[in-house]
Parts: structure tokens; sequence; C-alpha cells
């Protein structure tokens, strides 16, 4: 990669999300790139319901300095470190308690806010200059030299060195970087309304947590206090698609239509239901599709949030995935500028740090596919599969994802004193052992269970039990 006194890295954002604001925000750190951010719709702007802080995502809030702009208010938590009910959604009765465990600092605790709050509080760190709006990507062109050229629908047409595609589930840039890769709509349809606490409050059985209402056939409804006077009703609901035009974006939706489909539900949930059904529902088809091998192309293509992973929502955690993504992308970039390397380096650095993350990801979807189809099979009552499956999901949760720190310690470049340096023991099954230097280092992510380090020669040892890695200094 050219040095600091050459010309800068140009660098073009597609999609105006949590993943592109935030990559807009760390991009603009850097001295050496020159970067825009190009949005499809006429404003930066969020559809849907409420949206999940998790720890991870806090994180990353605070290190981008978007912390600073969410108020308390804006947002709702529940004071006793509860992080949510499920609740058998015929009966009300209550299955299972999560909370926060002790180690989890209470001002990063989870909580659920309205979309466009968070969409608001990372515009206003971005330079909003750089940002344009009702650019619809339709072309992308692998160009001599390495350059990519970007063709929007009004006739723009740009010139880039990388291309950071942020553009959401159905991405553009996933879909020239592997066309072979389809994604699908998974038979699943959300319904989201934002409605009043003043007359949720009214509702007597409606305890004031994130509930799951669990019922059969993939039927259930989730409801939640939001920030200031919202609250949150989420109803899924399988539905074919034959007749019917599915999107991933929010279409308004008369949900009276379908209030008929919760007869069977408490008289809480049902109530809530008739509720929202007065309010503006916004319909979301889900989609969904195989993970991708690698969330690199061409040596010059990076995809970020749901670009790279089409998880369908699966661990209500997508704003902090995709920006803990920025935060690898953007230090790999660092990295290389600052070592003389090449753009390519950097973006397989990226790959091989994220690949492997949402690898990880992708094998928890599988165990919970493996014990739902083994509950299918047993041919128990309705309240007996609705409680076993609570159960039985339980079980097979894992929740390092959300403790993941993508962060930990940028290490030494190797300028620092020598005397002065911790060496990573890594010992494998067999006995043998690896010691990786810091000054060989880049980042050491980790959670509870796992540890992440990525040596400078872009070899990494990835997901290795903690038990398994020692640190001498």
């Amino acid at each position: 990669m050219a040095t600091e006194t050459e010309k800068r890295i140009k660098v073009a954002i597609i999609g105006g999300g949590p993943g592109g604001l935030g990559a807009a925000i760390e991009l603009g750190k850097l001295p050496f790139v020159d970067w825009n951010l190009y949005e499809k719709k006429p404003q930066i702007s969020e559809t849907g319901g409420g949206i999940s802080l998790q720890e991870h995502t806090w994180r990353m809030l605070e290190y981008n300095g978007t912390a600073e702009n969410i108020n308390a208010k804006d947002f709702y938590r529940p004071a006793d470190g509860q992080s949510g009910q499920t609740r058998n959604g015929r009966s009300g009765k209550l299955i299972g308690k999560r909370y926060h465990s002790d180690d989890v600092p209470p001002h990063r605790h989870s909580c659920r806010m309205v979309r466009a709050k968070l969409q608001s509080a990372l515009l206003q760190n971005v330079d909003q200059t750089r940002v344009h709006v009702a650019k619809k990507l339709v072309a992308i062109d692998e160009l001599p030299g390495g350059k990519v050229r970007i063709t929007f629908e009004d006739g723009f047409v740009d010139e880039v060195d990388l291309l950071v595609g942020a553009d959401g589930i159905r991405s553009f840039v996933r879909k020239f970087s592997f066309p072979d890769h389809n994604i699908r709509y998974n038979g699943q349809s959300a319904y989201r309304t934002i409605i009043s606490k003043e007359k949720v409050r009214e509702i007597n059985g409606l305890p004031w947590v994130p509930i799951f209402w669990n019922n059969v056939g993939g039927l259930y409804v989730f409801t939640c206090p939001l920030g200031n006077d919202d609250f949150e009703v989420t109803a899924r609901i399988r539905r074919p698609a034959e007749g019917q035009e599915v999107v991933s974006w929010g279409q308004p939706f008369d949900f009276r239509t379908l209030l008929h489909e919760y007869d069977e539900f408490c008289l809480p949930v049902r109530q809530v239901l008739r509720l929202a059904a007065e309010g503006e529902t916004q319909e979301f088809a889900l989609f969904s599709g195989p993970r991708l091998e690698r969330v690199v192309s061409h040596g010059n293509i990076a995809m970020i949030g749901d670009a790279s992973h089409p998880l369908s929502g699966a661990f209500g955690a997508g704003a902090g995935f995709a920006l803990e993504d920025v935060y690898a992308l953007t230090k790999s970039l660092e990295w290389a500028w600052s070592r003389g390397k090449a753009l390519t380096d950097a973006v397989d650095l990226f790959d091989s740090i994220r690949s492997p993350h949402y690898k990880a990801l992708y094998g928890v979807l599988d165990k919970f596919a493996a014990a739902n189809s083994k509950l299918l099979a047993e041919g128990l009552s309705v309240d007996q599969e609705i409680e076993e499956r609570a159960k039985r999901m339980s079980e097979a949760s894992e929740s390092w994802m959300y403790s993941y720190k993508v962060d930990i310690v940028p290490l030494s470049s190797g300028d620092s004193d020598e005397s002065f340096e911790e060496v990573y023991q890594i010992r494998h099954d067999d006995g043998n052992a690896v010691n990786v230097r810091t000054e060989d280092a880049l980042f050491k992510g980790s959670s509870d269970s796992q540890i992440n380090i990525v040596t400078a020669d872009v070899q990494s040892i990835n997901l290795i039990p903690r038990e398994n890695v020692e640190v001498r200094v």
C-alpha cells in the first residue's frame, strides 16, 4: 500500500444503515482514506420497530463515540438485570427468565430502542457532506489496475480503490461478488408496530420486560417497552409466498387482517395485538441464506453487516456484528497502510478475522435446527412442544457472541521496548505449542471461552479454547 505522502485510498460505502454509518465514522478517522457513502433511499432513515443493543454493541458504540449521543430516555432496560423472558403464548405461563451475568457492567446490559434513534445517534458523528442519498447502485465493474467502477441509477459514476458493501440482507454488492450465492424467503413474515406505553399500561398481566410469547408452527409475539412513550409489538407468522410479492424492507400492512391467527393466545397478548392493529404496522418478509466462505472478493471489495452474513436477525445482534466488522476492517486498513502493504493484504486480513466468526455463528444455528427437528419428531402436545422447545433452545443457545471483544488491546507494532513483550503460547491437543509475540500480532479478540489471535503475516489462529492459551510477560 502507498506511503502516507502518496495518494489516499478512495473508498465507497454502499448503504446507510448502522454498518454503513459506523464505517463512515471510523474511515473518517483515517487520514489516508477519502470516503463517500451512497444510500439508495431519499434520506438516511430506518424502518421497523425496536433494535437490541447487546453488551458487544455498547462496546463498539463507546469506541466510535456514538454512545455519548444516546440518552437514557431513548431506550428501555429492566432495572433488575433481566435480559428477557419466554412464556407460553397460549396460557401466559412463564417458562424461563434470562439475566445478565455478574461480570457485565450495568451500563452495558442489553436494552431495546427505536431503530431510527440508533440511526440518528450514529449519523451525528458522520461527516454528512460525504453522504449521498437517492443513489441506487445498478452496476459494478472491476477495472484494470485494481480499481472498482460503480454506476448508479441516475447515471452517476464513481471509481474507487475499495468498495464496502453495507447494503443489507439483499445486498447488490454480495450478488456481484458471489453470483452463485442466493438468499430466499424463509416462509415467515414479521409485523412490527410501535404503540403508546400509556395505552399498554391499561392491560393487566403484561410484564414490563422483553418477552417472547411462543406458540407452535413458527407463530409467536414479542413485546417490549422501548424508550420514552414507545412500546414495541412484533408478531411473526408463517405465510406462503404464492400470489404475493415478498420484500425484506417494511411495507405498510393492515394487521387487522391477521388478528384471527392469534385467537388462541392468552388475553393480554390478544389485547396488545388489537392495540397494534390500530397503529401503523409494517410487514417484513424474512430472508436468509447460506454462509459465505469469504466476506471479501476481488481483493478490493469487503462486505459488512447483513451483506456479509444473511442470518435474518437470528441472534438479535446485527448492529453489534456490523460495528465489529467495521472495527476489524478499519484496523486492517490501518495495519496495512502503516507497513506499506497492499490493499489486498488489508482485505485478506479482515476476512481472516471475520469469516471464522460467522462460521461459528452459523454453527450455533445448526445446533438450533437439529434440536428443533428432533423435537418435531416426538409428537408432543401443543403445550408440551412449546415448553420443550423453549427449554431445548435455551440449552442449545450460546452467549459468547454477545461478550466477544473484537476491540481488545491493539497489540504492539514492534516499536516498543522488546523487554516488555507479551508472548501468547498456543497449546495444541497433541502437546505442541506455538508462541506468538505481540510485535507479530495485530488483534487479540476474545470472549469468555475463546480467544482469537491474528498474526501480522496474515496467518490466523482462530477460536482457540481459552484454556489452551497462556499469556507471559
